[in-house]
């Protein structure tokens, strides 16, 4: 994939599509500017207009409520247009092609699409034949990448760690079929972190994992140790068809699940983290879920920044 297209001549973000390819540079810039829409739960919502005048399409192919909600309003909050596409009552369902749906909603005055489907690769074809003003963010395609998932997770672990290069980070759960986990390990070797590593199962480790850039563990209590910030992933039941990958769920969390004892391992100051949904007595306790150490929901307020840093920088708006 060239991973060139994401960007302009200039070197200003047209496009995100991946993780791979962005420098570190890039990737600051987006934290920098994710700053100043930053608010938490119960502080003064921060709105621009920034994006007055443009309109912002979600092409959700895959459900997500909660995905599709955040990038919609991050652009309203940017006084973005918001065009919510349903794949069920499209007119590809009925047989047009994926083109001319495209060809069709850029005829709109369409400015972004935000894509998400279940096909690796589906954002990157999108983004090849949609008009030179248009641009594309993935919110996630098939196991391939969730660039804006690693992005507000880089945020919120900037914001209670500020340096990224002392750090160990632990990723624990199904690797395998995880698009998030992919985007992750990538930002995090990115922003040069000291070590990453994944735990988990031999059967939910890719083969390839050693090429990522990651130290692999298959015993939770080895992987935990000296750790700063533990990424908690859901069990990707969806993807993982008829394979059987584990005993059960309550075999799953009796060795790899978090608990107020297995978190002692780690550091005394370590930071808990989930993209959600989280599968609480499965992933972790709600002890650990709702505990001093989860930033589990200052996750969620982050993303809408993020997300709205992202949008005004493809479309060339700075705040």
């Amino acid at each position: 994939m060239k991973s060139n297209i994401q960007l302009h001549p200039n070197g200003r973000l047209r496009h995100l599509l991946t993780i791979e390819g962005l420098s570190r540079d890039i990737l600051i810039q987006i934290l920098d500017v994710a700053k100043q829409y930053a608010v938490l739960p119960g502080e003064p919502v921060k709105r621009s207009r920034l994006l007055q005048g443009r309109t912002i399409t979600n092409l959700f192919f895959e459900n997500s409520t909660r995905t599709r909600n955040t990038f919609e309003l991050a652009a309203r909050r940017l006084s973005a247009d918001v065009l919510n596409f349903d794949e069920s009552t499209s007119a590809t369902a009925k047989g047009e092609t994926l083109l001319d749906t495209l060809h069709n909603i850029e005829a709109m005055h369409s400015d972004m699409f935000v894509v998400r489907h279940n096909e690796s690769g589906a954002a990157h074809f999108i983004a090849e034949h949609v008009a030179e003003h248009v641009s594309v963010i993935n919110a996630g395609d098939g196991r391939h990448a969730h660039p804006t998932q690693a992005l507000l997770d880089m945020f919120t672990i900037r914001q209670y760690k500020k340096d990224f290069t002392p750090l160990k980070v632990a990723i624990v759960g199904d690797i395998l079929y995880s698009r998030v986990a992919r985007s992750q390990i990538l930002a995090l070797n990115t922003l040069g972190v000291t070590e990453v590593r994944i735990i988990g199962p031999r059967t939910l480790i890719p083969t390839e994992a050693q090429v990522l850039g990651v130290h692999v563990y298959t015993d939770l209590r080895e992987g935990l140790q000296d750790i700063d910030v533990v990424i908690m992933l859901r069990l990707q039941k969806e993807r993982m068809m008829k394979d059987v990958l584990f005993p059960s769920e309550s075999e799953y969390f009796r060795q790899y699940g978090l608990t107020a004892e297995t978190l002692e391992w780690a550091k005394p100051d370590v930071l808990i983290m989930h993209p959600g949904p989280m599968n609480r007595g499965v992933e972790m306790t709600s002890e650990v879920a709702d505990g001093p150490h989860s930033v589990i929901l200052e996750q969620v307020s982050y993303g809408l920044a993020v997300r709205m840093a992202i949008m005004s920088m493809c479309l060339g708006e700075m705040p």
